[in-house]
């Protein structure tokens, strides 16, 4: 009788260890008030400008144990903000944004790589007007954890790529005002 105990005791122990060790995927939906895309370019080599979006969408899918996630974001172009609106508008014509054909740019990822329980990087595609190229965003923060005032699970990330404005048909004005784009991203999701 005292072996069948053990071996119900063992048996418990071990799914119990077994059911934590492979936990399941979770799905954050983006925090659209901490979610800021950012793009900066060197105008004439005078100044760095940089500019933001102020409407993204998506989800993260995000598995410690496993160390896997995925990542499928929307940015709302028509959102741009340059810091002056007159330039909001020049950003969104036909020879930059684009936006009245082009109302949204998004990134997909096909693979996330992680260096220890961390993501150091995320291969996807990004597609600007149209234009689908493969990307990989370097994170340079993570964290997931409770968020403290929603009392759900939470992660934020800060991540960037360099693209060139060009291979997405934006180029006008190449090399005045820079090819080179840098794409910062600051992302909060929240756990339903």
């Amino acid at each position: 009788m005292k072996s069948v105990k053990r071996l119900s005791v063992a048996t418990a122990l071990f799914a119990a260890v077994l059911s934590s060790a492979v936990a399941a995927p979770v799905t954050y939906n983006v925090d659209q008030s901490h979610t800021y895309p950012r793009f900066s370019y060197s105008h004439l080599g005078l100044s760095s400008q940089t500019s933001s979006f102020s409407k993204t969408t998506g989800t993260v899918v995000f598995d410690a144990a496993a160390k896997t996630g995925s990542v499928d974001i929307t940015i709302d172009m028509k959102t741009v903000n340059t810091g002056f609106a007159d330039f909001n508008g020049h950003i969104q014509g036909e020879d930059f944004l684009d936006t009245a054909k082009f109302p949204t740019a998004t990134f997909k990822s096909s693979r996330v790589v992680f260096e220890g329980d961390k993501p150091k990087s995320i291969e996807g595609t990004l597609t600007i007007k149209g234009v689908s190229k493969p990307v990989t965003l370097t994170v340079t923060s993570f964290a997931a954890l409770q968020h403290p005032m929603a009392k759900k699970q939470a992660l934020g990330a800060n991540a960037y790529t360099v693209i060139k404005r060009s291979e997405f048909n934006a180029g006008k004005y190449v090399p005045l005002v820079s090819d080179e784009v840098r794409i910062d991203i600051s992302i909060e999701a929240i756990a339903p």
